[in-house]
């Protein structure tokens, strides 16, 4: 049987990235969504971030990732946009009455959204961000001798070329280390990911693809496959791993659901509480401000099932704009009522929602 979630409206605001912390360190989960943060349970209640750039459209703010990035024992988050054309982060005062500094950590260009991942396998989450037209490059937050954050980071440029649009991570070949997904193939990791090459292999072309590309063992054959979401067209599909009997690597493509438009950010997790992963996903709303192909279309969020043989698409919510809602450029999953249930937070330019996980 399908999950049923209650959908809640929080804020009818047109910012596209969500946050899922701890702010004011009471213990309760809050949501950062924009200017503003809502304070938990009940998310009824918002305090002040600051301003963000506005262009038509958007805002320039493209991802909320939660670090201690100064170490004063409240969590801050990373952001970035297409405009600002940098790589910030946000401070935490630690007072609900003050707004939020921001910090420049680097000039990168275009931000299509950024991500984090533990690149080198300390433990500790580093920071990518996708520009298209600008090089791979892994942030790293530079801790001091009790491992707590400095407020700076390192800078390591792994693929020197444009990247594209579309950005994943994961464990292509097996060996245990961490290879970098872009639309235009993919880049293995050495043993010392910042002191050694990166080896890029030019095995596909996925266009505009999803932020994240996910590197997951979809059919449990021991390999790792890719989901991969057309940010700006329609087409979700899955890249089965293939490699014959002399070594050579292979991609098989297989359709999830070619009928729906700009899959940009996905996640997989157990969402239905079975020990098994879905896959969650959902359209962005006006990607392109009304540009994109299948852009009128109705508007949805979705978990896709694995049965053993292909996804079974369950519809999370569905209807025409205004109705129906997408989950943005950055969406969360997170348990906010303590159910043990994954609850979903889907921030759009049609507004801020969260749809609750009531279960079977």
């Amino acid at each position: 049987m399908p999950l049923k979630f209650r959908k809640v409206i929080i804020a009818d605001e047109r910012f596209e990235s969500a946050g899922v912390f701890d702010v004011n360190n009471d213990g309760i989960l809050d949501i950062v969504c924009g200017e503003w943060w809502y304070e938990g349970p009940d998310f009824k209640k918002r305090h002040r971030i600051g301003a963000v750039q506005a262009v038509g459209e958007y805002y320039d703010d493209f991802s909320n990732i939660p670090m201690d990035i100064n170490g004063d024992g409240w969590t801050d988050y990373v952001t970035g946009g297409w405009w600002g054309d940098t790589l910030r982060w946000r401070e935490n005062p630690g007072d609900s009455s003050k707004e939020w500094q921001e910090h420049i950590i680097a000039h990168v260009g275009n931000v299509e959204t950024t991500r984090a991942w533990d690149v080198d396998g300390d433990g500790r989450l580093e920071i990518i961000p996708n520009t298209p037209g600008g090089p791979v490059k892994i942030f790293k937050l530079v801790t001091d001798a009790a491992g707590k954050g400095t407020g700076e980071f390192t800078v390591h440029t792994v693929f020197p070329h444009a990247q594209g649009h579309g950005l994943g991570f994961g464990d292509v070949t097996g060996n245990g280390r961490g290879d970098i997904i872009l639309s235009g193939g993919w880049l293995e990791a050495p043993e010392k990911p910042y002191d050694e090459e990166w080896v890029f292999h030019p095995d596909f072309n996925f266009g505009a693809a999803s932020v994240p590309i996910l590197v997951v063992d979809v059919n449990g054959d021991g390999v790792n496959d890719l989901i991969v979401g057309a940010g700006h067209n329609y087409g979700l599909d899955w890249y089965e791993q293939q490699i014959d009997s002399v070594g050579n690597r292979s991609w098989k493509r297989h359709p999830i659901d070619p009928y729906n438009a700009q899959y940009h950010d996905l996640q997989w997790a157990d969402i239905d509480g079975d020990g098994a992963p879905e896959l969650i996903t959902g359209k962005r709303h006006r990607a392109h401000c009304g540009n994109d192909p299948g852009e009128w279309d109705d508007v949805g969020t979705y978990y896709f099932k694995w049965n053993g043989e292909s996804f079974s698409k369950q519809i999370i919510d569905y209807g025409p704009i205004r109705t129906g809602t997408g989950c943005g450029i950055f969406f969360q999953l997170a348990d906010l009522r303590g159910t043990g249930r994954l609850d979903l937070v889907a921030p759009g330019k049609d507004g801020l929602y969260l749809f609750l996980n009531e279960g079977l």
